[in-house]
């Protein structure tokens, strides 16, 4: 389908909302497409089956991703948060999603702009997920993140290692880094994959809760 990101903006984007879903997490990958990376499919496909609803969604129109000025586009964190903001804003709109809290997840640049955009509208999401991603990126907004943040770092990427670490010392919302041993920056590995689909899925469902509508009618007198 298209997502509309603001007035003028249509990106590409794959949502699947499993019945009694608790929750949907949009999943961007940032500097290239998200639709096709298989990795995130896949992890789109083991949230789904934790009951998890999943927007898997292209942060640059097809027309920018063929454009020269495309290595300036990816790198503009505050685009593409202000993009991952407003495909959070149309799920709040959209009949299938209009009453589940909103998460995000992302990866490489797509991580940067999950943290970005989740300063920017801190009242529409309530989670983010950061794999192996580029949390840096968000510079001098991450202080301002208000969700609950989970960095997921492999353990061979030395980069990837002190670059998340300093994310987390600069982020004051509640947050935590899981080390997975032996991983790669790409997370290869199927077990390596599944891993990093458990940990982030129950960091999301912990924060995501039930549906909006079911949690006010509890907290009703």
């Amino acid at each position: 389908m298209r997502v509309p990101v603001d007035d003028s903006v249509l990106v590409r984007g794959r949502l699947a909302v499993p019945a009694g879903a608790r929750g949907v997490v949009v999943l961007a990958r940032g500097s290239d497409s998200s639709l096709q990376s298989p990795r995130l499919a896949q992890t789109a496909s083991l949230f789904q089956a934790m009951g998890l609803g999943t927007l898997l969604m292209d942060l640059l129109t097809s027309e920018e991703m063929e454009e020269r000025r495309t290595r300036q586009l990816r790198f503009n964190v505050g685009l593409l948060g202000m993009r991952m903001a407003g495909a959070a804003r149309w799920l709040q709109r959209e009949p299938l999603t209009a009453g589940l809290r909103v998460g995000y997840f992302g990866s490489h640049t797509g991580a940067g702009a999950a943290l970005a955009a989740a300063a920017f509208r801190p009242d529409q999401v309530e989670a983010v997920v950061s794999r192996g991603g580029r949390p840096d990126l968000a510079g001098a907004v991450l202080p301002k993140v208000q969700a609950p943040t989970l960095l997921l770092v492999g353990g061979a990427d030395t980069l990837g290692l002190d670059i998340n670490r300093r994310a987390y010392e600069a982020l004051r919302a509640p947050r935590r880094m899981d080390i997975i041993p032996g991983a790669t920056h790409h997370f290869q590995e199927d077990s390596e994959l599944e891993q990093v689909a458990t940990l982030a899925g129950e960091w999301f469902l912990q924060h995501l809760g039930a549906p909006r509508d079911d949690a006010e009618e509890a907290a009703s007198p």
